[in-house]
């Protein structure tokens, strides 16, 4: 019947790359930043009071983008020290012959993981790990301060980005904006102006990017679904709109947003689900 325990020590371990290049690119954006704010052009002119506020909201933004990091890649989504053995007896539980395991509804295996994940959502190629049961309120969150983080960043770079567009023609502007690396392969600008394009180029991409994920899970976070139930047409745990904040999020949904750590425990083990039929029982 194959093990009951899921996984098998560390060949479930996703893999590291993924995440060593998303850490490089953010060190990018750190150091570009920082070379702008020193020896470039400076901060924006701001006043006492502003410059304030600047400061501490990108001291919350960043608090919560590392925090929210820090617990999507510390939760474990997978089913590795989860009993399931005899579990699935009678329920018509799948058989996963990789993990050599049976694997409860809304599980599946990722190859990337090498290993089944409880209520998978799909594979995050930048951090190199699942979006299952147990991270997938730290993903959210940490899409909606990501993009957040690359917006701020973007506005802190743009007086000077916005100074060197204004020293140039129009046609100049569009090949730095849209092709930043063609430019410096001719030697139309120099590294440093190269970089900044660069960087405020993929930090807006990075923002429009997180947004737009943020506003497709937000839907699936409505719905009750999984990436893997949308694109099948699957509405079986859509409970409402406030039940499936609450499976997803934990009774204080609407605050976790704005601090990682704040305790909303789930309603549930990422193993067994609520149907609308369970709930209408409940409620009656």
């Amino acid at each position: 019947m194959g093990e009951p325990w899921a996984a098998r020590g560390a060949e479930g371990a996703p893999p590291r790359l993924p995440l060593v290049l998303t850490a490089l690119w953010a060190a990018a954006v750190v150091l570009e930043l920082a070379y702008v704010m020193v020896l470039g052009p400076g901060p924006p002119q701001l006043g006492p009071l502003a410059r304030a506020l600047q400061l501490a909201l990108a001291a919350y933004q960043l608090l919560n983008l590392l925090g929210n990091v820090g617990l999507f890649l510390r939760s474990d989504p997978s089913i590795r020290g989860v009993m399931l053995a005899g579990r699935g007896l009678g329920r018509g539980w799948a058989y996963c012959y990789q993990c050599q395991s049976q694997v409860p509804p809304r599980s599946g295996h990722c190859s990337a993981c090498r290993v089944c994940i409880l209520r998978r959502d799909h594979h995050c190629r930048l951090l190199g790990r699942c979006v299952g049961f147990h991270n997938y309120r730290p993903f959210l969150c940490l899409l909606l301060h990501a993009a957040g983080v690359l917006l701020h960043v973007s506005a802190l770079l743009s007086p000077a980005l916005s100074a060197l567009l204004r020293a140039h023609s129009a046609l100049y502007t569009v090949a730095l904006l849209l092709l930043p690396w063609l430019m410096l392969l001719t030697g139309k600008v120099s590294l440093a102006q190269f970089a900044l394009a660069f960087v405020v180029d993929t930090c807006v991409a990075g923002a429009l990017l997180c947004g737009a994920g943020l506003l497709f899970h937000g839907m699936l976070l409505l719905r009750g679904q999984t990436t893997w139930e949308w694109a099948r047409g699957q509405h079986s745990y859509d409970l409402g709109t406030c039940h499936n904040l609450q499976a997803a999020l934990g009774p204080r949904w609407a605050l976790v947003w704005f601090w990682p750590f704040l305790a909303s425990p789930l309603p549930g083990d990422g193993i067994t689900f609520q149907t609308p039929a369970d709930v209408g029982l409940v409620a009656s």
